[in-house]
């Protein structure tokens, strides 16, 4: 692109010569622009000297555009119509938009948001694409830079003043195993689940998360003689669970999707290790004024809403995303609409 000609070129030029192609008329066209008539004539000989072409014979029927003027005409209320949608913006159609997002967020939010949420967008857009990242570091950094649009993940204990955060939802943690585990008999204590091996689920940016800052033993202290298996991959880490004696600490509501969490059960955590998950909705300042991005915003949150909302099940469990192990101290969970 010869971005030096452009520079060169003043765009009024093409609005005025589209005035004149639809009015074939000096004087009309001046009126149209709100333009004097000595004006107009003097953009009109600008107009010639650019294009190297009299665009315009005058004849008893008015001005008569030359053939290098029809080709422009051809051409320009589609350039025009263009620069007007770049400059103003278009209006946001959902049902239309052909764009994609990427969002992250890790699989023990994507088992319990996604379905619903999919199946949402594919009703009132069924042409954006989504994206997702369950393993990322530097998410912030990712939200400020664009190469990623939206975050769901575990609060972190600070963020600049140039992100938007939302908290979705609070979840208690439960330490989950395999129906007829050891541990299903008797008090949970942190000597007894030293003498099992540990499930770590990745959690990124670890350091920032509320959760590392905490007092709280739950989520940092293991024995140095304890085996254990970090994966990413939730569904791996419920396959170790159903054939092993490993246990794996996390958020209870994981066992709203029984096709996944199949003969599991959530146990409470040792005393006093009650640790709640604040699941933060996230998205760089950047996107404030984007439409597209102000709508899935509201989306997200709507789903979330719509599972807190929904009735619980017939175990006496507490709805989607919030639900209790069996025997866990009974934490309010809460929901922050700040």
């Amino acid at each position: 692109m010869d971005t030096l000609n452009l520079h060169k070129t003043d765009l009024n030029l093409l609005v005025a010569l589209h005035a004149l192609l639809e009015e074939r008329s000096v004087s009309r066209a001046a009126e149209r622009l709100h333009i004097t008539q000595p004006a107009m004539s003097k953009t009109l000989s600008r107009l010639r000297s650019l294009f190297g072409d009299p665009l315009f014979t005058r004849s008893q029927r008015g001005m008569q555009p030359t053939p290098r003027a029809l080709e422009l005409a051809a051409e320009l209320g589609g350039v025009l119509d263009d620069i007007n949608r770049l400059v103003s913006g278009s209006r946001f159609d959902p049902y239309t938009y052909t764009g994609e997002i990427t969002v992250a967020l890790s699989e023990y939010v994507g088992i319990a948001l996604l379905p619903e949420f999919i199946q949402r967008l594919h009703r009132l857009a069924p042409r954006l694409s989504i994206r997702t990242i369950t393993r990322l570091e530097h998410q912030l950094e990712a939200l400020a830079t664009g190469s990623l649009d939206f975050a769901i993940h575990i609060a972190q204990s600070h963020y600049p003043a140039d992100f938007r955060v939302q908290q979705l939802v609070s979840a208690p943690t439960a330490i989950l195993v395999r129906a007829g585990h050891p541990l299903t008999q008797g008090e949970i204590s942190w000597d007894r689940l030293a003498s099992f091996p540990l499930i770590r689920v990745y959690i990124p940016d670890l350091e920032q998360a509320e959760l590392a800052r905490s007092s709280d033993a739950f989520m940092r202290v293991r024995s140095p003689l304890q085996g254990s298996l970090e994966t990413s991959h939730l569904m791996t880490a419920m396959e170790v669970l159903r054939s092993t004696d490993y246990f794996l600490p996390g958020p209870a509501y994981v066992l709203q999707n029984t096709h996944i969490t199949s003969g599991i059960v959530a146990l409470p955590t040792p005393p006093g290790s009650d640790y709640t998950l604040n699941y933060m909705l996230v998205a760089h300042r950047r996107t404030d004024q984007s439409p597209l991005h102000q709508w899935l915003w509201e989306q997200i949150t709507d789903t979330i809403t719509e599972l807190e909302t929904r009735a619980p099940d017939s175990s006496g469990g507490g709805p989607a995303l919030a639900r209790r192990p069996t025997r866990a101290p009974q934490t309010r969970t809460r929901r922050s609409h700040g």
